[in-house]
């Protein structure tokens, strides 16, 4: 059987002026280097040897920008699963620089939750879910994913049962690509692009 591939794309950068952490804020659109990260990721995903049987992307407006460009570069339409959603924070809607002012500290005194939003284990289980259910969907195929940063990193270090996900630097630019391969039923590694 001819291994499934889970593309994890992450959306393209962002139009935020004002430095908000938008996480789940609505009215957040892909910036114009969005937009070009977005199509170089379209651009790498059609060139792959294979065609894409499913896009599926989170509700949020930038990965459904993200989701839409590579439909019509790459082919596919767009199915949106509620699971993909960003990670929830109690820092959305404030300044990016919000955790650094004392008033906000108490949010951070568990990093290994965390205690400023929702849980890592929570994350990982709506991702893997959603990732699994793909999988079962187009077994043999390959699955576009379109995501945050958060869910993904969270998402890949799940698959590796690496630990927690704040361990090592965090690889995940706007507009890249995570790509987890999986070798029947088991999962056989992982590969990373970036524009």
């Amino acid at each position: 059987m001819v291994d499934t591939v889970i593309h994890l794309v992450r959306h393209g950068a962002v139009h935020n002026p004002e430095l908000v952490r938008y996480g789940r804020l609505p009215g957040f659109h892909l910036s114009e280097r969005g937009r070009t990260q977005t199509e170089a990721a379209a651009r790498w995903l059609r060139g792959r040897d294979r065609t894409i049987d499913a896009i599926v992307s989170s509700p949020l407006d930038r990965a459904v920008e993200t989701a839409q460009i590579i439909a019509a570069l790459a082919g596919g339409t767009v199915e949106i699963d509620e699971r993909l959603i960003e990670a929830s924070s109690q820092f959305d809607g404030l300044h990016k620089t919000a955790f650094l002012s004392p008033q906000h500290w108490a949010r951070l005194r568990n990093p290994l939750r965390p205690s400023w939003g929702e849980p890592y284990a929570q994350v990982a289980m709506r991702m893997r879910v959603a990732i699994e259910l793909a999988r079962a969907a187009h077994p043999g195929g390959v699955v576009v994913i379109v995501s945050h940063q958060s869910p993904i990193w969270i998402a890949r270090r799940a698959y590796e049962s690496a630990g927690p996900p704040w361990l090592v630097p965090m690889r995940c630019a706007p507009g890249s690509i995570t790509t987890l391969h999986f070798a029947r039923t088991r999962f056989a590694g992982e590969t990373y692009w970036h524009p």
